[in-house]
């Protein structure tokens, strides 16, 4: 804490401890209230601006201190000066004085608080950003609340202090009328009982729940709006209706028949969607295949002087192709009929809030009726819009896996993770590779050291790696492709035989009828939906790719759980989508997986951390397999052992990290993963040795010198 919030934390509690140990606090009773009305009445005759303003600034300073007496006041300021004049002095006082309350609360410990608690109060920080106000004018209204605890614990929200001022101002008018309207009556007033009877606080409370039922009302009235155009059928066909057989689809669907609802899914393209056909299974495929051509070169370092691999291309190709195959079962029209799923082939469009078109392969259109829609749309390949890029001519991660020809001049647009993932793959199989990535480093979204670990393997392998660069333009040059960059402020040109656009993926939201139906979109073109996963239509729900805010299989299907749960029960009880424990990974070599913060998020959210790092090259296990490189990153709780993020790089870091996910999950510590039994000699013991270095950082040295000095003792 700094010195100024140390000087006033220290005129704070001078302040209240003056008012209390020279007994000020016994003016504030109803009886001596009631004994001095006629003096200060007297002297608001004589004087009333002195009078009138020494009231008002006692009142500021009475409620900025949050000190027992503001109603006492409020009752004299009735009997005083009249109901009119009584509430507008104290409407802005006491709004003036919760002002500063609740700044000083700000100042104080908002920072603190929200640095050291922000995980837990991102979702508060969320609805008091989009609905602060009128919670705010809810509580305001209810006097049952204790308003000083009011101006507090909203200071320590990033709800902003003009918002904060005129909400206090309005909201707390009508009980100022009140006291202050009762005040004028004060030589009748025997006790506060009468204010704060039953039945007045009734009045109150209901007046508070007031705008809560006019919410739920609006909002009732919003979504019937949205249907009224619309005709409801009289029955369903369908409890659900899915569109889109990726992992989110399919796990939707699952779901539904597993609770007995009646659901048909609908698939334009192939079951499975890009995980299986074109994302995470050919390309591990294919990074696997990589990967042992790239050990059998490097046999040397295993006592082997030399290992001759010799490899076709197209072969490697068709075994991604038949590790598909083997996977498709899982996935297929046939499992998931014997679910109890309909599984319809076609092009699907939401024709109304209930109705789902269906065009088949051979022409033939049924139209589906149901009392929920889950869309599973999925994404696709990002391909930017720069000069020359359908000339030249490009893959993505959808139509790499068609070529049967290994590329010899490899470019790779995009160092996130796919671009990353198959530079890497394709330099093994002996393209020369250029990946080029626009920003200053791969990675971006992780640290700098997990970029700098990736760029220094990828650069030791051959990959010409060129940060920095942006793509300016493409140009066919007597049959040659070349890509014009700027770098550094100059122009830069590459030439390339084959090109791979990896660039990120857009979510699919045209030709399912989203358009006439009016689905809104977000700003980044996915579909905009709640906590709940609802569209704008409170049937309609979305999840996976197409809703965000994670592109992942697994995110997919932890989000598919919530949408059909909440599509076939929402009506009682519905459940909000949890993003707080997200892991992910990139199986590059080394892996890089993540879950929770990294130490560039915890800096720029400034929440208070330590940083406990442990080199995997220390582990037996590593050196033994000669893969003794990268790290375990654990991010805590600055004092405490709670996890808060955890970043692996290193061989199996996708499998090493599950263990920081169920503990993050579960609340556990690292205390908790020091004391498991890890088998010995395995990688997963990183996982226990940077726990036991964060214990050892946290010794009780002083403790730790007695025991010392007891052990000499003992010797003696």
């Amino acid at each position: 804490m700094n010195r100024r919030k140390v000087l006033l934390l220290l005129v704070i509690a001078a302040a209240v401890l003056a008012f209390f140990s020279l007994g000020l606090d016994r003016y504030f009773t109803l009886a001596e209230v009631k004994s001095r009305q006629a003096q200060v009445t007297q002297l608001f005759a004589e004087r009333p601006w002195t009078v009138s303003g020494a009231f008002f600034l006692a009142y500021v300073a009475v409620t900025a201190l949050s000190l027992p007496g503001a109603a006492l006041m409020t009752l004299l300021a009735g009997a005083v000066f009249d109901l009119l004049l009584g509430v507008v002095i104290v409407s802005f006082a006491s709004t003036i004085g919760a002002t500063l309350a609740f700044l000083s609360s700000r100042f104080l410990f908002r920072d603190s608080v929200q640095s050291r608690f922000g995980d837990k109060l991102a979702a508060i920080n969320r609805g008091v950003e989009k609905e602060g106000a009128f919670y705010l004018f809810t509580l305001r209204l209810v006097p049952v609340f204790p308003f000083f605890l009011v101006n507090l614990v909203m200071g320590l929200t990033t709800i902003t202090a003009r918002t904060f001022f005129w909400v206090s101002q309005g909201g707390m008018l009508l009980g100022t009328i009140v006291y202050v309207n009762v005040g004028t009556q004060l030589a009748q007033l025997d006790s506060l009982g009468g204010i704060l009877s039953p039945a007045v606080l009734g009045s109150f409370v209901a007046l508070g729940l007031l705008p809560l039922v006019t919410k739920r009302v609006v909002d009732l009235v919003k979504s019937r709006r949205v249907y009224a155009r619309w005709t409801r059928p009289a029955s369903f066909d369908r409890n659900l209706v899915v569109i889109g057989a990726g992992s989110a689809g399919l796990v939707s669907s699952y779901i539904a028949a597993a609770v007995k609802a009646k659901v048909t899914l609908v698939e334009r393209h192939r079951m499975g969607g890009d995980c299986l056909n074109t994302g995470c299974v050919p390309s591990k495929a294919l990074i696997r295949s990589a990967k042992l051509l790239h050990q059998a070169r490097n046999s040397q370092a295993y006592g082997i002087r030399s290992l001759d691999a010799e490899f076709d291309f197209s072969s490697v190709m068709e075994r991604v192709q038949r590790v598909i195959r083997a996977i498709e079962p899982h996935d297929s029209v046939e499992r998931y009929t014997g679910l109890g799923v309909e599984c319809l082939i076609g092009d699907a469009k939401i024709v109304s809030p209930w109705e789902v078109e269906v065009v088949q392969p051979a022409g033939e259109t049924r139209r589906l009726t149901t009392r929920s829609i889950v869309l599973a749309t999925g994404a696709r390949p990002m391909v930017p819009p720069i000069p020359g890029i359908d000339d030249v001519g490009y893959l993505t991660s959808d139509t790499l896996w068609d070529i049967r020809e290994l590329p010899r001049r490899f470019l790779v647009l995009g160092g996130g993770p796919i671009g990353c993932e198959l530079a890497q793959a394709f330099a093994r199989l002996g393209s020369k590779v250029m990946l080029v990535e626009m920003l200053p480093r791969l990675m971006v979204r992780e640290d700098e050291d997990v970029s700098r670990a990736v760029t220094e393997t990828f650069r030791a392998e051959g990959i010409d790696v060129r940060v920095g660069h942006k793509a300016q333009r493409f140009e066919l040059r007597d049959g040659r492709r070349v890509m014009v960059a700027e770098a550094g402020g100059h122009a830069v040109e590459v030439e390339f035989d084959t090109m791979l656009c990896a660039l990120g993926r857009v979510a699919n939201v045209t030709g399912y009828g989203l358009e006439e139906l009016g689905v809104a979109l977000a700003r980044p073109r996915t579909v905009e939906v709640n906590e709940f996963l609802q569209t704008n239509y409170p049937n309609i729900f979305a999840c996976g790719d197409v809703a965000g805010p994670y592109q992942f299989t697994h995110t997919a299907a932890h989000m598919a759980w919530y949408a059909s749960v909440n599509a076939l029960f929402g009506r009682f009880r519905r459940f909000r989508v949890d993003y707080s424990v997200i892991p992910w990974a990139t199986f590059t070599d080394p892996e890089v997986a993540r879950v929770g913060i990294n130490e560039q998020e915890a800096v720029q959210k400034e929440i208070a951390h330590e940083v406990t790092c442990y080199g995997i090259d220390d582990l037996d296990r590593a050196i033994v397999d000669e893969a003794a490189h990268g790290f375990v990153k654990v991010i805590t709780r600055k004092g405490s052992d709670r996890i808060l993020g955890v970043t692996i790089v290193g061989e199996h870091a996708g499998d090493l990290i599950a263990e920081y996910v169920s503990a993050m999950r579960h609340g556990l510590g690292l205390n908790k993963i020091l004391g498991t039994i890890h088998i010995y000699p395995t990688l997963a013991e990183a996982n226990k040795f940077v726990a036991g270095q964060w214990k050892k950082a946290h010794a009780p040295q002083r403790l730790l010198r007695w025991v010392e000095r007891f052990h000499r003792w003992q010797r003696a």
